[in-house]
């Protein structure tokens, strides 16, 4: 079965086709600045080799056209024709309380996701054009929603309530849903393939720390609690995101700055994070570097991080009574060995020590723990689009609406 996995953004599409035979990525790419000037299309084949595509791209279907048209071509193609296309798995980031696993994609589903827009103005819009599009231009096979909120739907009351009155989450919504579930969902499951575990007997701590930054705690196989809460802006703090803050503080700018509600919200969604306190950039690697030549500020924005993620894990432990693993993943969890040792230094109580040289590795997947550490520390190299078909598959060949809660 040959599934082509759709990331739909406001002004892109990212995108996989997955033989899923043998799990071979066929080909895969990105089409950016859809209704910009200058769109371009970055197309990868399982060769290695990019090829580079420029075209004028109003629309998100435009754009998905320009997608099929590019892995039917003769030379850079992958199929040769839509119909060797036997699935669509959309990655789709909100789904509210509605759905708590994958879901064949209906009209219903699609009206569910309506109503939810309100929760990811940013993020579910796209993901609809997306669907959208893909179903006009492939409206014969099957299309799947792979939901970013889902996984942690397994969240108990006590870990998903906030401390306001009950009225607002009864009228609006307003808890806690967490967000980059397919992530922490697979590399908890595939910590336990490597350790030959099964996963659903473990607890496991797990950091996808990227531009968008979570953590989360994973007891037997279900999400306990999560860092990112009603929007992706709680929690840790991101490239460009503030993260956990007194709310206090939106109220003092508003009145001290003159500023409006939406230009505290752009403050702490795309002026804040590793951007504000470091004063270098949005970018680790260049706070990094600035770190390394002296720069006092961006040394203490890696402390701050390294500080916050401490303290999820020890939180997280807390709330699991325990921890067996510990995650690194996505751009910054993979690619850091500074970060993870800054983060597992004086872990020992808990259990934790990395070994320096296990550690210096970047984009692999590595168990980078000590022999004397009783908590197995991993880098695993994320795979939300394997996930996202192996979903879509599941239900394609069960015949069924929607993946069962396990």
């Amino acid at each position: 079965m040959k599934i082509l996995v759709i990331n739909t953004g406001s002004s892109s599409i990212k995108y996989q086709l997955i033989d899923m035979e043998g799990k071979e990525v066929l080909s895969k790419g990105l089409l950016e600045r859809i209704g910009l000037p200058n769109p371009v299309l970055n197309h990868k084949l399982n060769d290695g080799k990019i090829h580079v595509i420029q075209a004028h791209i109003k629309d998100h279907e435009e754009g998905m056209k320009l997608i099929l048209d590019t892995l039917l071509d003769e030379k850079l193609g992958a199929i040769k024709s839509l119909s060797d296309i036997d699935a669509v798995g959309h990655r789709v980031v909100h789904a509210g309380e509605k759905y708590a696993s994958s879901v064949r994609i209906t009209s219903d589903v699609i009206n569910a996701l309506e109503e939810c827009s309100e929760l990811a103005p940013l993020h579910n819009p796209p993901n609809l054009m997306g669907i959208s599009a893909a179903q006009k231009l492939l409206p014969d096979v099957p299309h799947v929603a792979v939901f970013d909120t889902a996984f942690h739907q397994a969240m108990p009351p006590k870990a998903y309530l906030y401390a306001i009155p009950m009225s607002f989450y009864d009228k609006y919504g307003i808890r806690r849903y967490g967000f980059h579930g397919t992530s922490h969902r697979y590399v908890a499951r595939r910590a336990g393939e490597m350790l030959g575990k099964n996963w659903r007997v473990l607890k496991i701590v797990t950091c996808h720390l990227g531009n968008g930054a979570s953590m989360a705690a994973i007891d037997k196989g279900k999400s306990v609690d999560t860092s990112m809460g009603f929007t992706p802006l709680e929690g840790l703090y991101m490239g460009t995101r503030c993260g956990n803050i007194d709310p206090a503080i939106v109220i003092f700018l508003e009145e001290k700055e003159n500023l409006t509600p939406q230009q505290v919200y752009d403050l702490l969604n795309k002026k804040s994070g590793m951007l504000g306190a470091s004063g270098v950039s949005s970018d680790m690697r260049d706070i990094e570097d600035h770190s390394a030549n002296g720069d006092k500020r961006a040394r203490t924005s890696l402390e701050m991080y390294a500080y916050q993620i401490k303290r999820y894990i020890g939180s997280y432990v807390a709330a699991m009574n325990g921890i067996d693993v510990l995650v690194f993943t996505a751009g910054i969890g993979e690619n850091s060995p500074l970060i993870r040792k800054m983060v597992c230094e004086n872990m020992d109580y808990l259990g934790i020590e990395i070994d320096e040289s296990k550690n210096e590795v970047r984009g692999k997947e590595r168990i980078i723990s000590s022999d004397n550490s009783k908590v197995e520390v991993m880098v695993i190299p994320t795979n939300e689009e394997l996930v996202i078909a192996e979903d879509t598959e599941k239900i394609v060949k069960e015949g069924i609406e929607e993946l069962p809660i396990v």
